[in-house]
């Protein structure tokens, strides 16, 4: 009998490690001898803290949201007396979301024990490695890449094979390898997963990388704030050292050696930039740098370096092992195999999910991500991160592939999609990224300092109520000047949520502007409260919880919201029991 829980980032936080100290003294205090072991986040979030539970036959029974009552429970009823608690175990709809996915970055986490090598090996890791040493030459390893048809996952969608064979062909030495894994949007969340759950599909690919474009020095520049995502990673270097799939003679053979160290990074947006995380790892500012040259010919100290993210390098080892063919049927015509969204907002099941490229959005949001929260309308996507654009309920059939959502004025980016529902007031939301955005900008361009600036204190007054005629058009046309003078994808793409909430959610700025009204009923300034007399019993419980005794009115009798006191805090309509209190 074999116990498993999920202790990544998500399941700690939600309690995994008393969840599993209290496996633990149950099943000592019992004396019961069952292996009791940990794995990484399988994706489904909301789900958290999970507990699987493996037969000697291989059989497993997922209980979910486990708490240290119900995992003593689990030991005394399932682990001792083999009696399986129903109520507790995920649901067939839950099921079907994990089902419906094809998990190929993914394809260890939430199964494998990251902290244990042989698991990792024992699931086909370092196959394709062993395939790349024995049998390929660097030229054909790169040409497998080619035929798989794969893009970088970090945000652009370069193919990854054109950047590999770029840093081959350049003759200075010596080369570097890097990973980004701080990109610092929500999926980053994604390659924090990977990184907690299956370091060692990242450290494969790199290595293969690195074997394929003449490297023998590779860097993992990993945000400082994932703290378990570096003490993983780091035994996992540990151990692929002293299994002989890293340092000198890589598999005992005498033809590769392959070095691997991390760099913690700060968490700056804007390393998210490939030349900006070059100057961070060389410890200057993160900012970037004009191009070309570019980093296959001038990268890290000036020599040819090659920078993709987690999900892209843990692609490679599956490619490498089961050929690029057999990754390119999978996915869409000009985006092939599969990418990892990091779903949030006003969805059931948050989680990460892997789906195939070409899946309609609609798909994943209802489909594996159960729909919108408490009944209400979806209106909106953002995707791309922080500086990725929205787009609308009309256009949720779009695939997520490149091109597609390109067009749409959203971006792939690395992976985020936040789901928006009714109540979302699109401007504040575009002002919220837009701040974000403005305070991750390095500096370095006037349009992206000044300009992400001053659109923000425009979106700012709209919110406020104190937008004026010939606000959306200068938005607009700074925006575009944003795009076309900033030197890095980040004030590039900056514009994009003020951008494309301008172009399908245009009426929304003008009753903003026009009318001095937010449709979202959000923005304070521009709502009022009040009380509906036909619906009010008088029994005084929003005048009590009233913060400021801006409502007045005798028992059993309606009372009334004095405006010019009203904070606009919404109490009065939260705890009012009879739906009397309205939003104007």
């Amino acid at each position: 009998m074999k116990i498993v829980v999920g202790q990544g980032s998500c399941g700690i936080a939600a309690g995994a490690n008393k969840v599993y100290t209290a496996l633990e003294n149950q099943l000592n205090g019992l004396g019961l001898n069952a292996e009791l072991t940990l794995t990484g986040c399988i994706g489904t979030c909301y789900l958290e803290p999970i507990v699987d539970v493996i037969d000697d036959e291989g059989n497993k029974t997922t209980y979910v949201k486990v708490t240290s009552e119900m995992a003593s429970q689990i030991v005394e009823k399932h682990i001792k007396d083999g009696q399986v608690i129903t109520e507790y175990t995920i649901g067939d709809e839950d099921k079907s979301g994990l089902d419906s996915q094809k998990r190929m970055a993914l394809r260890n986490c939430g199964i494998i024990n990251p902290e244990c090598i042989d698991e990792y090996i024992a699931n086909g890791g370092y196959k394709g490695l062993e395939r790349c040493l024995k049998e390929l030459s660097p030229e054909k390893i790169i040409e497998e890449v080619k035929i798989s048809g794969l893009r970088g996952r970090g945000g652009a969608g370069f193919p990854t094979w054109f950047k590999w064979n770029a840093a081959l062909q350049s003759k200075d030495t010596p080369k570097y390898i890097v990973c980004n894994a701080d990109e610092g949007d929500p999926g980053a969340f994604m390659d924090r997963s990977i990184l907690e759950g299956d370091p060692h599909s990242l450290i494969e690919g790199m290595i293969i990388g690195g074997y394929a474009i003449g490297a023998n020095e590779g860097v993992v520049y990993v945000r400082a704030e994932y703290p378990l995502a570096i003490i993983r990673l780091q035994e996992a270097i540990d151990e692929a050292e002293k299994r002989g799939y890293l340092g000198k003679n890589i598999l005992g053979l005498d033809k590769f050696d392959f070095h691997l160290r991390i760099k913690a990074g700060a968490g700056a947006f804007v390393c998210g930039e490939e030349t900006a995380l070059i100057a961070s790892l060389e410890g200057e500012r993160g900012m970037p740098r004009l191009k070309p040259p570019f980093p296959a010919q001038k990268g890290y100290w000036d020599k040819p370096t090659n920078i993709n993210n987690v999900e892209t390098y843990a692609n490679v080892p599956w490619i490498l092992a089961n050929g690029g063919e057999a990754f390119a049927v999978v996915g869409a015509e000009k985006s092939k195999g599969t990418k990892v969204f990091a779903l949030t907002g006003k969805i059931n099941k948050g989680g990460l999910v892997e789906v195939p490229m070409g899946t309609p959005i609609r798909d994943i949001i209802f489909g594996i991500g159960g729909g919108i929260r408490d009944g209400k309308q979806i209106k909106a996507v953002q995707m791309g991160g922080p500086s990725g654009g929205c787009i609308p309920e009309h256009l949720l059939d779009t695939p997520v592939d490149y091109d597609s959502i390109n067009k749409t004025g959203a971006i792939m980016g690395s992976g985020g999609m936040v789901v928006m529902d009714e109540t979302t007031c699109m401007v504040d939301m575009a002002r919220f990224f837009l701040d974000f955005t403005r305070k991750e900008s390095c500096g370095k361009c006037i349009h992206c300092r000044i300009g992400t600036k001053r659109m923000l204190e425009i979106l700012t007054r709209i919110c406020e109520g104190e937008g004026k005629d010939g606000d959306i058009e200068l938005l607009e046309d700074l925006g575009k000047q944003i795009m076309a003078g900033s030197l890095c994808g980040l004030g590039q793409t900056a514009p994009n949520p003020v951008l494309s909430t301008i172009r399908y959610f245009r009426e929304e700025y003008e009753k903003h502007i026009y009318d001095k009204k937010c449709p979202a009923k959000q923005c304070k300034n521009l709502i009022s409260f009040s009380i509906l007399e036909d619906k009010c019993i008088g029994c005084g419980l929003c005048k009590r919880n009233c913060p400021v005794g801006a409502i007045d009115g005798e028992v059993k009798k309606p009372h009334k919201i004095n405006s010019e006191i009203c904070i606009k805090c919404g109490k009065c309509k939260e705890v009012c029991r009879f739906g009397a209190v309205e939003i104007q």
